[in-house]
């Protein structure tokens, strides 16, 4: 019970806050304007600066593990790799396999997973090395796929040079190279500058979930709850099952078990929406994953802690 109301504290929040934005789009206060506004101001300018913020706050040369990113960096590649080749084979309707492979794979590792991992072991050093080795890949592999599954008829090389330059500019790949060379370079930024990057970061979790919340289009989302079910099922239960006993077996434990459990099996982050909006996909299909993966997300991710507490693999 103790690790459901834990669970429950940390999803049902976030579900809540996009509840709010749904309903002041219900009530008229905010509108479709609002929300191309925001997403493209979340895209754009705070979930760079949180990740940036993160990342550039690790002291990266001290606590770098080799094979911990590495095994981070496969898993992730693997399992975009193996989906959307799936997804190509048994999903027919073209203009939903990009947010369907993004949706699938991508964890929320960014804005739920160091919230997590802080909650149970404190300040972690682990959660910006899983970042390091997850989401960098996360964005790339998402631009690619958005890119080459967007419903137009663009040739392929044509595709590929569009994919290379999406990536090249993409927001969220800077702010993480940023903040590598940062930490790296061991800067430290005056408390007014500190102070700034720190409010600005703060907006990201709320503000993404605001406009995700006022963009989801209910009766649109329920046309398409098979896919959304699928997905779901990757995200939280197929992935982890098949990779937390290869990490047990290499030796990961305590909170790089814990920092792997949130890149397998947290709930898909709201910057899969964010980005399949940006990119003309599936904005729908996207939106209807992220909610329905923060509702289960409770009962999925406690169920593995548990798992994960009673072979002593966390503490």
């Amino acid at each position: 019970m103790e690790n459901l109301i834990f669970s429950l504290n940390v999803t049902i929040p976030i579900f809540l806050v996009m509840a709010v934005g749904y309903g002041l789009k219900q009530i008229g206060m905010l509108n479709d304007n609002f929300v191309t506004v925001a997403n493209k101001f979340n895209f754009t300018v705070t979930l760079p600066v949180m990740l940036f913020r993160d990342i550039s706050s690790v002291p990266i040369r001290e606590v770098f593990d080799g094979e911990y990113v590495l095994y981070c960096a496969l898993v992730s590649s693997v399992c975009f790799w193996v989906i959307w080749g799936g997804t190509k084979l048994f999903l027919k309707e073209r203009s939903m396999r990009g947010a369907f492979v993004q949706a699938s794979f991508r964890s929320s590792a960014a804005v739920m997973g160091l919230a997590f991992i802080e909650n149970i072991y404190g300040q972690s050093a682990m959660g910006p090395l899983m970042i390091v080795g997850a989401v960098p890949l996360y964005n790339i592999f998402s631009v690619i796929v958005l890119t080459f599954e967007a419903g137009d008829d663009a040739r392929d090389a044509g595709k590929i040079k569009q994919a290379f330059l999406n990536i090249l500019k993409n927001p969220i790949i800077i702010a993480i190279a940023l903040g590598l060379l940062s930490s790296l370079a061991g800067l430290n930024y005056p408390v007014i500058v500190d102070s700034t990057v720190n409010k600005v970061a703060q907006m990201a979790t709320p503000l993404a979930l605001i406009a995700l919340g006022a963009g989801f289009e209910g009766k649109k989302a329920l046309a398409k709850i098979k896919p959304t079910l699928l997905a779901s099922f990757i995200k939280l239960v197929l992935q982890p099952l098949i990779f937390l006993p290869m990490a047990a077996a290499l030796g990961f434990d305590g909170e790089k078990m814990i920092g792997i459990l949130i890149m397998l099996a947290a709930p898909t982050t709201p910057s899969c929406y964010i980005m399949a909006k940006n990119m003309k996909n599936d904005g729908v299909l996207t939106a209807s994953i992220v909610v329905a993966t923060t509702l289960l997300a409770a009962f999925t991710l406690t169920g593995w802690i548990y798992i994960l507490k009673s072979v002593g693999l966390i503490g």
